[in-house]
């Protein structure tokens, strides 16, 4: 473990917080430079857009699962076509067809836990391996588990810097933004679905309580 790299990353999200989101996300740029990977789910590109008025190198990563909304692949599409960034599309190792062969169909329902550690967890460990440090659009309104996120942080379990600069923000200040930059917005997002995941576990509803519908399970794993 990098104990020095963890000691700066846990002072910097103390010295951080109540800072504005930009200034937080250029911090990580100026920081790590190239070294700096963002984590893009495709429910709107608030993240990517700022990170495209700071600089234009830094990956944008995508994890595409197999089991997305046509209107994510369209809405990863539409970033890519707008942004002058690097979009990286993490893939699983199985394709669905093939997971079906190996684990049984549907693994969705009989193993929630290990399609979303093949289809989202484990891709995205790899897509990352090569950075010191990534980013992401998580927000401590969007549910419980996420209400104490800093800004700054040390993700243990892949050794690197991980960044929310978002996190403190609440749905108004999402809203604002989107409507002063016109930014890419996933539809989906205006058709009752304020959390947008894989078809096969997302639902209609407000926050996270379209996720994983009958199951205790609340988050897939990759935060």
């Amino acid at each position: 473990m990098d104990a020095a790299l963890q000691a700066r990353a846990l002072r910097a999200g103390d010295d951080l917080e109540g800072a504005p989101a930009e200034e937080i996300l250029r911090w990580a740029v100026g920081e790590f430079g190239t070294k700096l990977a963002i984590a893009a789910s495709m429910a709107e590109a608030i993240l990517v857009d700022m990170l495209a008025r700071i600089r234009s190198d830094v990956p944008v990563v995508f994890i595409d699962t197999g089991y997305h909304f046509p209107e994510t692949v369209g809405t990863r599409d539409a970033v890519a076509g707008t942004y002058d960034l690097p979009i990286i599309s993490a893939r699983p190792q199985l394709t669905v067809v093939g997971q079906d062969a190996v684990y049984g169909q549907d693994l969705y329902r009989t193993d929630p836990d290990l399609c979303c550690r093949m289809r989202k967890v484990v891709p995205l460990d790899r897509a990352l391996a090569p950075y010191r440090a990534w980013a992401a659009g998580s927000r401590r309104a969007e549910s419980p588990s996420r209400a104490k996120l800093r800004v700054v942080d040390w993700d243990a379990r892949r050794g690197k810097v991980k960044i929310h600069p978002l996190a403190a923000w609440t749905d108004e200040d999402v809203e604002r933004y989107v409507a002063e930059h016109g930014v890419i917005v996933n539809p989906l997002l205006s058709d009752g679905y304020d959390s947008v995941g894989c078809w096969p576990c997302t639902r209609r509803g407000a926050g996270r309580e379209g996720r994983w519908v009958g199951s205790i399970k609340t988050e897939c794993g990759i935060h």
